[in-house]
């Protein structure tokens, strides 16, 4: 009897214990919605999410294999649970667009320099599951995407119709370029094509550190054509961070100090309406007042974009892109956790350094990883209660079924069968998709991945860091 009673005793204790560990996790969702407020908590906290999502023991109690065996929870290694900080209509949540490949409607990506967009855009052109699959010949960089049964495109693109309205054209750019350059491609119509705009916007501080690799290994963007109001900037409107033929070598500290550099709040100016300032007139108003107007542009446009994505959220990148157009990718979307910009070691007063230099980019992505996060958690939603209803209906179907079947009498070589042997097949289906879902997120690069610039993954991730 005492060896049950000591037995029965450490069961409960050990009951008590998980219970006092949920019951913490779930307090610092609340107490702590920030991670920047709380590292130490919300590191525990993802600590014990990612162990449960394995099945891994805590104590002596193992938590059931699959309990959170969700492939988007621990993309990032977040807290499961997103606290959202503005408020958003239904209208800027819910983007699902009625893309026609057939019709009109035409894709195009807004390429921002350092936010992963070239693997975005090879994933666009050969990873699609599609009628007509886009031509992609080896040794050639674009790839022709024609829509099912016409001559026609459905993707504006830097690997589908190469930089046609300059080299990585900005919003003010491609939204005065590209209805004239696909009439001047294509036979104009009698009514005005479809134009989604999508892009990918990344960490302000790691983008900012990837340009500057970039650019000290000798990149430059010479060729970009910088077109508002119908006119390119002059020298004086902008100028350069160097005299030379690039600005190879040069150090973080030169980077930082050039007040001419466009890597500062790149993604802002990228995205906003630059008409509204002067374009690149910098006399026409104060500097935060400029500044404050373009964020403001930014956000906008990025709320009324068919898509955006997050580097930092490659699956559900993946995830949202497909429910919002309807297409699925042949091979999901791989998660890197580090490219060699986040490898740079920058001390504390750098990075501070940094951010103040991208102040407004910092503010931008705040709002777009919190509309992202948004969409995503609504859109995960939709797709539970859909689920949900579609279980409701066939319950109601096999029963209905049930009924019709015990109504009607047996012939003599009739066997019984059990009515909801359909219903224990097709729950079981359901209950092993997640799996499977789950086993194909560590599915490698196929073979289509460019092998010739992607044979090892030391070379995948420096071609991640030549965008």
């Amino acid at each position: 009897m005492d060896e049950k009673s000591s037995s029965s005793s450490h069961h409960r204790l050990l009951i008590v214990l998980l219970m006092v560990m949920l019951f913490g996790v779930i307090m610092v969702q609340y107490v702590c919605p920030s991670r920047s407020e709380c590292q130490a908590l919300h590191r525990l906290g993802s600590w014990f999410n990612s162990g449960k999502a394995t099945g891994t023991r805590v104590g002596d109690s193992e938590l059931p294999d699959g309990f959170q065996k969700d492939p988007y929870i621990a993309e990032d290694g977040a807290m499961a649970r997103f606290v959202p900080r503005f408020n958003f209509t239904k209208e800027d949540l819910n983007r699902v667009v009625d893309f026609n490949i057939k019709g009109d409607d035409v894709i195009v990506f807004l390429h921002i320099q350092k936010t992963g967009g070239t693997t975005f855009g090879r994933h666009l052109v050969r990873n699609i599951q599609l009628e007509r699959p886009c031509e992609c010949h080896a040794g050639q960089k674009k790839c022709t995407c024609f829509r099912p049964g016409k001559k026609e495109t459905w993707l504006f693109s830097r690997f589908s119709t190469g930089w046609s309205c300059g080299l990585h054209a900005d919003w003010t750019e491609l939204t005065s370029c590209v209805p004239s350059r696909m009439d001047s491609r294509e036979a104009p119509r009698s009514l005005p094509r479809n134009y989604y705009y999508i892009t990918i916007l990344r960490d302000p501080v790691s983008r900012y550190l990837s340009e500057w690799r970039h650019v000290q290994r000798g990149a430059t963007w010479k060729a970009s054509l910088h077109v508002c109001d119908g006119r390119s900037p002059t020298l004086s409107e902008l100028p350069s961070c160097y005299s030379g033929d690039d600005w190879s070598g040069c150090s973080l500290q030169e980077f930082m100090d050039c007040p001419y550099n466009l890597a500062n709040n790149r993604q802002t100016r990228m995205l906003a309406d630059l008409s509204l300032v002067g374009c690149y007139n910098v006399s026409t108003m104060s500097e935060e007042e400029r500044w404050a107007v373009l964020l403001e542009s930014a956000k906008r446009n990025l709320r009324g974009m068919a898509f955006f994505g997050l580097t930092e959220y490659q699956r559900k990148t993946q995830y949202l892109f497909e429910r919002t157009f309807n297409l699925e990718f042949i091979a999901p979307f791989t998660q890197l956790n580090g490219t060699r910009a986040s490898s740079v070691e920058v001390p504390p007063e750098t990075q501070r350094r940094i951010r103040q230099l991208n102040r407004w980019d910092v503010e931008l992505y705040e709002y777009a990883r919190d509309l992202f996060l948004q969409r995503f958690q609504l859109a995960r939603q939709q797709e539970r209660r859909q689920a949900r209803e579609r279980r409701q209906q066939e319950r109601r179907r096999l029963r209905g079924g049930l009924r019709t079947n015990q109504g009607r009498q047996l012939k003599p070589t009739e066997t019984p069968r059990p009515a909801n042997s359909r219903s224990v097949v097709t729950e079981e289906r359901r209950r092993e998709k997640p799996a499977e879902d789950s086993v194909a997120s560590e599915v490698p690069l196929p073979d289509w991945w460019d092998l010739d610039e992607n044979s090892t993954l030391e070379d995948y991730l420096d071609n991640v860091e030549q965008w």
